[in-house]
């Protein structure tokens, strides 16, 4: 798939007269969307490509180049968008836009709906195209200009077969009596990105911080803002500085009283910082100390797990009889607080999910 210069919009002129000619034969555009960020390769990530395909053909939206990108968020607010893996795609637009596309289909849900095990979008262009898509700009620096032509036909072939994927998808859907089901999953989860909390608040809190007490919770804290202020004064990602699994393990040490090395590449600078923030640690009351979240204790007793388990049993007989994936009508974790009665099924279960496991009303 050769780059022209048609196929690049860098104005906003451009783009409006684009949007425009999208509208003109339908009351609800259609199209396909995919965004590329520098999240691998700056501090603050920000929105550096969008890919967009509607039934002429495919291009690229330039936001780097682009004055006032407004139009396009007004345009995918009155749309039927078909994305892949939409979850991350959807956020970079929220906090671009402050909303998202009136409606958004995803092929990943659709595919998996089917009984796909594997639905990368390579997985699924292969499965349907018979097409081997390159892998090889999977991690470029989408900040750069100019692209590569390697970066382009990259960038295209993700939106290059949505649309026609997701025909087939639904048509597959419709057939097997599951296209309700479909639309209802991808709503939810459009939902979802419009409802999370995307502030910055106790971000240190990282994965597997839960296992640590409250002076390691001190020391991860601190360490987190460190690690922070370096990676933005670097205008690096922050597991550029330091991974998280790195910083858990040198919180663990130091609350138990372990001194802990530091990478030799580290400057003296960097270094000197590091150790002013472990003094500044040390020096707090324990009272300052950041509490362990509380979390509701579940009584396991032999009913309970006879519960989950029946719960599990029945669930796993419905999957293998649809040939998907358990976890698609309900995960342990949700099966586990229905069992212990913590919520109803519906509070946490899709209409579909419900019918599934016979729960529904």
């Amino acid at each position: 798939m050769s780059m022209k210069a048609e196929n690049m919009i860098e104005t906003t002129e451009q783009l409006v007269l684009h949007l425009g000619n999208c509208c003109k034969d339908t009351e609800v555009p259609v199209c396909a969307i995919d965004t590329e960020a520098d999240s691998l390769h700056r501090y603050r990530e920000s929105l550096c490509l969008v890919q967009f395909a509607d039934r002429s053909g495919s291009l690229l939206i330039d936001p780097l180049a682009i004055d006032e990108l407004a139009p396009l968020g007004d345009f995918l607010s009155k749309a039927t968008v078909w994305m892949h893996g939409a979850d991350y795609d959807m956020t970079m637009f929220k906090r671009e836009f402050g909303k998202l596309p009136a409606v958004v289909y995803d092929t990943q849900i659709g595919a998996r709906l089917l009984g796909a095990r594997r639905f990368g979008l390579g997985d699924l262009v292969n499965e349907y195209f018979g097409v081997e898509l390159s892998k090889s700009s999977q991690k470029a620096d989408w900040g750069k200009r100019p692209l590569s032509p390697k970066m382009v036909e990259y960038a295209l072939n993700d939106v290059h077969y949505l649309l026609d994927m997701g025909d087939m998808i639904v048509t597959r859907l419709r057939n097997s009596g599951r296209y309700e089901w479909f639309k209802e999953s991808c709503e939810a989860a459009r939902q979802k990105v419009l409802e999370r909390d995307d502030s910055k608040e106790e971000m240190w809190r990282i994965q597997g911080s839960g296992k640590l007490e409250r002076r390691g919770l001190a020391c991860l804290r601190a360490l987190w803002h460190w690690r922070d202020a370096e990676a933005k004064a670097w205008d690096r990602p922050s597991f550029m500085v330091v991974p998280n699994r790195q910083l858990l393990e040198w919180s663990h040490d130091l609350s138990s009283g372990k001194s802990v090395t530091l990478p030799s590449h580290f400057r003296p600078d960097r270094v000197k910082r590091f150790r002013n923030t472990i003094a500044a640690v040390e020096a707090l009351k324990e009272n300052d100390w950041p509490d362990r979240p509380s979390s509701k204790r579940r009584k396991r007793d032999r009913d309970f797990e006879r519960r989950v388990d029946a719960l599990l049993s029945d669930r796993d007989r419905i999957s293998a009889k649809l040939d998907i994936e358990g976890s698609l009508i309900a995960s342990r974790a949700v099966l586990e607080a229905i069992a212990a009665d913590d919520v109803k099924p519906s509070d946490l279960l899709l209409r579909w999910q419900l019918e599934c496991l016979g729960m529904s009303d």
